[in-house]
């Protein structure tokens, strides 16, 4: 009986693992295609991947989603860094349990509705300044910063739970300022969470669209965006190979994630015995 369980369990895993990237495959598969077809492979060629290098508009949506993800992953990680020491610092509970409820509902609010929130809030401001194209760039690195910002300071608070203050408190009674003490002794043990919520945010930033969609304006399009607009039309398999692109480098930086992770993990380990 437990090895039919165990055999359907497995069929079951490979079935769900086939229906995640099965699609993704067969899309890194298509661009490397010889023709334009969508369902008929006709021979290997790179050809698709040049004319992605070679389209000017989709290398610029590129560069700006790149630029954008770099600057929401800084500005959420120094941010969620300072609010992520703050929670742990306060010594009132229930200003602790309201912030972090407020913390959290980024995370459980529905895209769209965030989305169209801060469009309206973005527009209100706008309007008080008398400016009519407030979209761009910076309504956008709000908007991430914004949806990036908890899963930061989600990252770095187990961190800080872990760690013995008892050893920053004797830094300080030795002399060593407050500032100076957090970076020499706190801040190599939140390192890895810090780093985590730096490459979170950074992947969130690169591949978010609904948001995006709702705040930003003509002058700054990202690439989901631009991916999108190409969709009223016939895609070519270029944009195959830049949604290729795409997942390779959030897939590496997710390896990096967990490998970095399990490192921490380990070395904690060793350290408690």
């Amino acid at each position: 009986m437990k090895s039919k369980l165990s055999h359907g369990a497995r069929f079951y895993v490979v079935l769900i693992f086939a229906f995640l990237y099965l699609p993704i495959i067969v899309m890194a598969l298509f661009s490397f295609n010889d023709s334009a077809s969508t369902y008929i492979f006709t021979g290997f060629s790179a050809k698709w991947w040049n004319e992605m290098f070679s389209n000017e508009a989709a290398m610029r949506a590129l560069r700006n989603t790149l630029v954008l993800a770099v600057a929401t992953a800084a500005c959420s990680t120094a941010l969620g860094t300072l609010a992520a020491v703050g929670i742990f610092n306060s010594r009132n509970k229930l200003y602790k349990k309201t912030i972090m409820g407020v913390t959290n509902i980024p995370m459980m609010n529905p895209e769209i509705v965030t989305g169209i929130s801060m469009m309206l809030l973005f527009a209100f401001s706008g309007m008080l300044v008398n400016k009519s194209n407030v979209l761009g760039f910076g309504t956008l690195l709000i908007a991430h910063i914004t949806f990036s910002l908890p899963y930061v300071i989600l990252n770095i608070l187990p961190k800080l739970k872990q760690f013995d203050m008892h050893i920053y408190e004797a830094a300080v009674d030795l002399g060593c300022k407050p500032f100076k003490a957090f970076f020499k002794v706190v801040f190599p043990d939140i390192a890895t969470g810090i780093f985590t919520g730096l490459v979170m945010s950074f992947t969130l930033s690169l591949d978010d669209f609904i948001i995006s969609y709702f705040t930003n304006g003509p002058s700054f399009q990202t690439l989901p965006i631009y991916i999108f607009s190409l969709t009223k039309k016939r895609v070519k398999p270029d944009m195959y190979a830049l949604s290729t692109l795409i997942f390779i480098v959030i897939f590496v930086l997710l390896v990096v994630i967990n490998i970095v992770q399990a490192r921490a993990d380990k070395k904690g380990k060793s350290d408690a015995k």
